[in-house]
């Protein structure tokens, strides 16, 4: 009888043992998550950011570009004003 209460035991501590062991491996496994979704946070602010600072730089050039067609506008009638051939009206 002794033998049977030993086998139950057993069969108890072998169950306490698997349920420990899956539940510390379904911590890692959450924890290995939680890195990678802290490393993809990270990349995709880094790339906002990167992004927002090429957004800036364009811009930037194309309100340069904007000037200079004004420039090269003012340039193209002041040459019109200056041409004899050319009719004011």
């Amino acid at each position: 009888m002794w033998w049977i209460i030993l086998i139950i035991l057993a069969v108890l501590i072998v169950a306490g043992i698997i349920i420990v062991g899956g539940r510390r491996a379904r911590e890692a496994q959450l924890e290995n998550k939680r890195e990678e979704a802290g490393e993809l946070r990270r990349q995709a602010d880094q790339q906002a950011s990167a992004a927002g600072q090429r957004a800036s730089v364009a811009q930037e050039q194309a309100e340069q570009a904007e000037k200079e067609r004004a420039q090269a506008e003012e340039a193209r009638q002041r040459a019109n004003e200056v041409d004899p051939d050319v009719d004011d009206n």
